[in-house]
């Protein structure tokens, strides 16, 4: 199946420059998201994945699913004050400012092998912010699953520099 046929690009969103890589339509295609999902689900298992991290917000569509099919546990990690237990947090800088993550004290033990999920990586920040966390917990990131991946924005190498490997079902050149 080409996902890639069912991603849109969207011109000047979010601001003038930018060219968005919209992935709803995909999402309202039945067939397309059990195909990414059965992708990362076979990814996963090879990797002998204990949890799925997702990041929100859209890996929160599709880390749930195969922390799911998987029968394994899904472990959200979100905005800073988006969680309602005791967390921890890791800050990390954006383009203009820096942002929190935060993930609950309880959400994985020593030595559990982490696969992270979200939809989309450019300069890894976010990502690299999770891989992070997860280290924080005692846990061992495994590898950072990705719907779309900017090539050319550095975030392959962000992670990869954090020795965790990153895959992408499609990737576009920027």
């Amino acid at each position: 199946m080409d996902l890639s046929a069912l991603i849109r690009d969207v011109p000047d969103y979010p601001k003038p420059g930018i060219l968005f890589k919209d992935i709803t339509p995909l999402l309202a295609d039945g067939a397309a998201m059990r195909e990414v999902t059965a992708q990362f689900a076979a990814r996963a298992a090879e990797l002998k994945a204990d949890a799925i991290a997702g990041i929100e917000a859209r890996g929160f569509i599709f880390a749930p699913a195969v922390a799911a099919q998987m029968g394994l546990p899904f472990i959200p990690v979100r905005k800073e004050g988006k969680l309602p237990y005791d967390c921890v947090t890791h800050s990390y800088d954006l383009e203009y400012g820096s942002d929190t993550l935060q993930i609950h004290v309880d959400a994985l033990s020593q030595g559990q092998r982490v696969v992270i999920v979200d939809d989309l990586i450019a300069t890894g920040g976010t990502a690299g912010a999770t891989v992070e966390l997860v280290r924080k917990l005692g846990a061992v990131p495994a590898c950072a699953l990705f719907l779309i991946e900017l090539d050319g924005l550095g975030g392959r190498d962000e992670i990869e520099g954090r020795g965790v490997r990153v895959e992408s079902l499609i990737s576009y050149e920027v």
